[in-house]
């Protein structure tokens, strides 16, 4: 069907659900007049017709974009009409936010970016050859694949491949980003644009440990914190943290406040009573957080970790993918392991920040399969030991749940094959991390998960729906196999 006709009839549609409307402001009572089915149904059907008037949107944008360039001066469209530059006129036309606007012009430029072919839709050799990177980006917005914020989400993740020392990314690099960009458009009808904007900076980190060390380095020299008074005398703060020092503090925070961020239910009775009294508190979670982090300064290295925190103390984890478990002083095993993850937060780090904390604290060997399945214990524990739960997390990297980013540490182990039944087994491929609410959501709402042997978890709805649970994206490049090239890393044996 053609585009205009396309639009055309999911208008149509839209106009069969609701009857014609003489007046905007009868909508909410109009729509509310319609059962379930009819609201989800007006809900896709507004939103296909609001994505592809934002593909026209956006190829407008780009147009008058690179008609105000800098080069055209006074002359430029924008110019012409009393505007800065291309992004004042955007705004001042749309009526959005500067930083939206300045996210269309981004976008709406890169559609150009192809010589000879502004919808990036021709195939020559010719225009294959100066084709940039993210040339697919632009296919899949226009061809309806991805949504105007997927594509900036997967643009600024992935950034541009490495120009260093005067010389320009090599077509190696252009081809690794570009199938990077494709896998990750593949993606985009399952997960959240939160999801794939972290999977892609998570990728680059990888296709770029070079870079990933410098955009490290650069993060840690930023760090920085300042106390000033404001005009009605409070004392107030600033922090910016470097990535493991932030991984530190959320993990602080999530220790001591999880139950009131629905974390974990099931322990023992010392520490439930500790969450219902905090559950209670009346203080606000910033509160809580506040006072937390002031006791942990007033302690210092003197705090009783049990007693301030409970049962999850605070803590980061770092997860290293290598040939070999890491033995004595080894040191071409250890320079051979890959580039580390916070377990947590499952964010890139240099190497070498993991064999710092191992020489601190140690390290805890955990060998996993490409589908992370280690550690059967069958049926002699009803619940997970410490030790599948960490396999758990290392797997599953937090709440298995569609579209939710809660961390393992919030995270709750799940029997898929009940143990009452009696076929229940307390292995890891028969297990997996949901957060408190989607955990209960599942018990009392007749929602269950299935396991065909270690392929892909399948959400069944109560009505008979199925929804697999891949695993996260940025996990599955870490250690899954998925591997653009020119870049490899190694997995676990």
């Amino acid at each position: 069907m053609e585009f205009f006709s396309d639009i055309s009839a999911r208008i149509a549609a839209l106009r069969d659900l609701t009857g014609e409307i003489s007046d905007a402001g009868l909508l909410p009572i109009v729509v509310n007049r319609l059962d379930d089915a009819a609201a989800l149904e007006l809900l896709e059907l507004a939103s296909e017709v609001g994505q592809m008037a934002e593909r026209l949107r956006v190829a407008a944008v780009g147009a008058v974009a690179r008609r105000s360039s800098r080069a055209s001066g006074h002359a430029g469209l924008a110019q012409s009409r009393g505007h800065r530059n291309a992004v004042a006129l955007v705004q001042r036309v749309t009526g959005v936010s500067r930083s939206e606007a300045a996210k269309q012009v981004r976008i709406g430029e890169s559609l150009y970016d192809v010589p000879g072919d502004p919808s990036g839709l021709e195939s020559t050799d010719e225009s294959a050859e100066q084709a940039p990177w993210h040339a697919p980006l632009g296919r899949a917005l226009l061809e309806g694949v991805i949504s105007t914020a997927q594509h900036d989400a997967i643009l600024r993740g992935l950034g541009e491949p490495p120009q260093r020392d005067g010389e320009r990314a090599t077509s190696d690099d252009h081809a690794a980003w570009a199938l990077a960009a494709e896998q990750l458009i593949a993606e985009a009808s399952e997960r959240t644009v939160e999801e794939l904007a972290k999977a892609a900076r998570f990728l680059r980190d990888r296709l770029d440990p070079v870079g990933a060390e410098e955009r490290f380095l650069a993060r840690y020299e930023a760090r920085s914190f300042r106390m000033w008074t404001d005009r009605e005398g409070r004392a107030c703060g600033s922090l910016v943290f470097d990535d493991l020092s932030a991984t530190w503090v959320r993990s602080v925070l999530n220790a001591a406040l999880r139950p009131r961020r629905g974390g974990p239910r099931f322990v023992d009775p010392a520490e439930r009573a500790r969450a219902e009294e905090l559950a209670a508190d009346p203080r606000t979670n910033e509160q809580l957080a506040f006072d937390l982090l002031l006791d942990v300064l007033r302690a210092g290295s003197l705090a009783d970790a049990e007693s301030v925190y409970g049962a999850r103390q605070p803590g980061v984890r770092l997860v290293q993918v290598v040939d070999a478990p890491l033995s004595g002083d080894d040191r071409h095993e250890a320079e051979s392991a890959g580039a580390a993850y916070a377990e947590d937060e499952v964010e890139a780090l240099p190497a070498w920040v993991a064999r710092q904390q191992a020489c601190t604290v140690g390290t805890i060997p955990v060998t996993v399969d490409r589908g992370g399945n280690p550690l059967n214990l069958g049926r002699t524990t009803r619940l997970f030991t410490p030790a599948q739960r960490l396999a758990l997390a290392i797997r599953d990297g937090g709440c298995r749940w569609r579209a939710c980013d809660r961390p393992a540490s919030y995270c709750e182990a799940h029997h898929i094959d009940p143990w009452s039944s009696g076929h229940g087994r307390t292995d890891i491929d028969r297990g997996v991390l949901l957060c408190r609410f989607h955990h209960m959501q599942l018990h009392h709402g007749g929602w269950r998960i299935t396991r065909d042997g270690t392929d892909d978890f399948v959400l069944h709805d109560p009505g008979g729906g199925q929804v697999p649970l891949p695993t996260r994206v940025e996990l599955r490049y870490a250690w899954a196999g998925i591997d653009p090239p020119p870049r490899r890393f190694t997995l676990a044996a």
